[in-house]
């Protein structure tokens, strides 16, 4: 059992789970981790945050298949990878976290799954709109989990 003190849900807005409309958004990666995937390889999971507009502060999140089995896997993975890095302007990244607070413009579309309904895909990673304004985005309640390099990197 949690001691919820005084907390009213009155006061506070309730979150949107709804998918993002299909459209460019700026964003920044706020956090990011190295995560097993279910076929024994490693993924890095990344969350990002847009900006501005009707869905300021609104998440979405991506996986990179960095680490797998599956060359075609890895070779989608870093050319995404390299379009973060590119839009971001950070070419060589020792650590993902290098990579956190940095606007970048992404595109986002929305798919149908039969298991899951609609869910957003990041399409494209590009560097922001130059005059672009946005508000800093309030820390993350959690820390950041840095990735650990514990395999061969990138």
């Amino acid at each position: 059992m949690g001691n919820l003190g005084e907390f009213n849900a009155a006061e506070v807005e309730p979150n949107s789970f709804d998918v993002l409309p299909a459209g460019d958004y700026d964003a920044i990666i706020i956090a990011s981790e190295r995560k097993p995937t279910s076929k024994g390889g490693h993924m890095l999971k990344l969350e990002l945050q847009v900006l501005n507009g009707e869905y300021q502060n609104r998440k979405i999140w991506d996986n990179l298949n960095i680490w797998n089995s599956s060359d075609k896997a890895v070779q989608i993975a870093k050319g995404t990878l390299s379009a973060i890095c590119r839009a971001v302007g950070v070419m060589t990244p020792k650590d993902s976290t290098e990579l956190h607070n940095k606007p970048l413009r992404i595109k986002v579309a929305v798919r149908k799954s039969e298991d899951y309904g609609e869910q957003n895909q990041i399409k494209a990673y590009k560097p922001r709109l130059t005059g672009a304004t946005y508000s800093e985005p309030s820390p993350p309640a959690d820390p950041v989990t840095p990735v650990a390099d514990t395999e061969t990197p990138w």
